[in-house]
């Protein structure tokens, strides 16, 4: 198996180890990374001035803005992690050439095909592995180093926060970023769970090596990008049956159109509260237009593999039954519809809850002010904990659905980095202090966010549903876009 040159492990290496989840986070053998600066004094806390948590597009755009500015930070996470190990070999983004990580507009996208002589419409549909070789290239031109260690705990002690790492150390920062994406989220419905045996199932994220499968029938719960995608996948890797069970009509096969998104992330730089400020009725206008891009849509590249005799669609339907026998499981839905399967994928996306990351769940959860599983963040993404910020995923509440996105690395690294460099100046006492002013009152009343829930676009990869920006992205399955 191909061992990866930058993280040092196979694929399945990484899986097995939990190197990928909620944004790379590895739990390694004590010593095993070790920080240099520590190894002599273990009892001693590193210092920094801002701790960013997770490796992912959203932290290593945050890491280049504050390498920019002289912001004294570090980065724990393996590079690109969950893109690595939840995100199969062979998958294609939604995202376009202009959906890159630097903040600064300077190692764009644009800017790596141009030293090696291409050009967007070489490359797109963008790939995984591409997406991956830009990562890498934009890491060695921003001299962006991580550390791949699991972050235990993240306490509070007087106006600093406190890391505790897998392997004892404990980190120091007057700031630390949760830049942990999509991968502690995974949602799989309550209601369909204990039906299938749970050596039976997986979710997307979970299962991206389909090589095991040949010759297998599998059912996958699911009807947008994400399990259109696996679906085509796993046939290619030659499964002998694929079953798409979908509630909906099935999606069109039409391009998405996402370039009037980058005018109203990039707001975010400038006025980073305008979502929030919205009124419900507009808030349901902006998640409707991403639920119609994003959700019922399907790429047209997928549709030649979707029609294929051994594909077999099933709209409109729900899981009734799943009774395992001697030759597999039965599965019958309230359709009528019967057939057998060896395994059982659930592309059914993600839903937001703080409490599932597991180094707040040791540590701070209790302090933070959290509702339905989101944070509740002022207008530079810190919570009510003074120092604490939290972006991507578990930002849509306040953000809106832009921030499941890759899109809006670059808007989120800006008013993050730039709150923080007010706070390590003093020069606005409104950004060091917000958080401590912080109250449920304050969001309830005058523009707060608004408590409709909706849904959101695309794919282990995606969000779902409607009306707030929540359950836009709240049941998805994909954080490619």
């Amino acid at each position: 198996m191909v061992r990866d040159v930058r993280t040092g492990f196979t694929r399945r290496e990484i899986l097995v180890s939990g190197f990928a989840a909620g944004g790379g986070l590895l739990v390694p053998a004590p010593g095993a990374w070790g920080f240099a600066d520590a190894e002599q004094h273990p009892q001693e806390a590193l210092s920094t001035d801002l701790l960013i948590i997770g490796a992912g597009p959203f932290g290593l755009a945050l890491a280049a803005y504050a390498q920019a500015h002289g912001i004294r930070h570090r980065v724990v996470g393996v590079e690109m992690g969950f893109w690595r190990g939840n995100m199969p070999e062979g998958m294609l983004l939604r995202s376009t050439c202009d959906w890159s990580l630097d903040p600064l507009n300077i190692h764009t996208i644009d800017a790596y095909l141009t030293q090696r002589g291409k050009r967007c419409s070489d490359v797109e549909p963008l790939s995984r592995g591409f997406y991956l070789d830009y990562a890498a290239w934009f890491q060695q031109e921003k001299a962006i180093e991580s550390t791949p260690i699991a972050v235990r705990s993240l306490l509070q002690d007087g106006a600093d926060l406190v890391a505790v790492t897998s392997d004892g150390r404990r980190i120091r920062s007057r700031s630390v970023v949760v830049a942990v994406g999509f991968g502690y989220f995974a949602h799989v419905p309550a209601e369909l769970a204990p039906m299938v045996p749970r050596e039976r199932y997986d979710h997307t994220c979970d299962f991206v090596d389909f090589s095991r499968l040949a010759g297998q029938r599998v059912l996958i719960v699911g009807g947008r990008q994400s399990a259109f995608e696996w679906a085509a996948l796993i046939r290619e890797a030659g499964a002998a049956a694929i079953h798409l069970s979908y509630r909906h009509d099935t999606p069109l096969f039409a391009t998405s159109d996402w370039r009037w998104v980058n005018e109203l992330v990039d707001r975010i730089s400038v006025d980073p509260g305008w979502y929030r400020r919205l009124g419900v009725e507009e808030k349901e206008q902006l998640n409707r237009r991403f639920w119609e891009e994003g959700r019922l849509k399907l790429e047209p590249w997928l549709a030649g593999r979707i029609d294929h005799p051994n594909v077999h669609l099933h709209p409109r339907s729900n899981v009734q039954g799943v009774d395992p026998v001697s030759t597999g499981m039965d599965v019958t839905l309230d359709n009528g519809d019967a057939f057998t399967v060896d395994r059982v994928v659930f592309a059914t996306g993600y839903r937001v809850d703080l409490a599932r990351v597991p180094f707040l769940a040791n540590g701070l959860l209790p302090s933070l002010q959290v509702r339905d599983g989101f944070p509740e963040l002022d207008t530079h993404f810190q919570t009510n904990v003074p120092g604490l910020y939290i972006t991507s995923l578990a930002a849509t509440r306040d953000f809106g659905s832009f921030l499941g996105f890759t899109v809006s690395v670059r808007a989120q690294a800006r008013v993050i980095g730039d709150a923080i460099r007010q706070h390590l100046s003093g020069s606005t006492a409104a950004v060091a202090q917000s958080a401590s002013r912080f109250s449920r009152r304050h969001w309830m009343v005058g523009g707060g966010p608004s408590s409709t829930q909706a849904g959101s676009p695309p794919a282990c990869g995606e969000p779902e549903q409607m009306a707030s920006s929540a359950p836009l992205i709240r049941s998805s399955a994909s954080p490619q876009l």
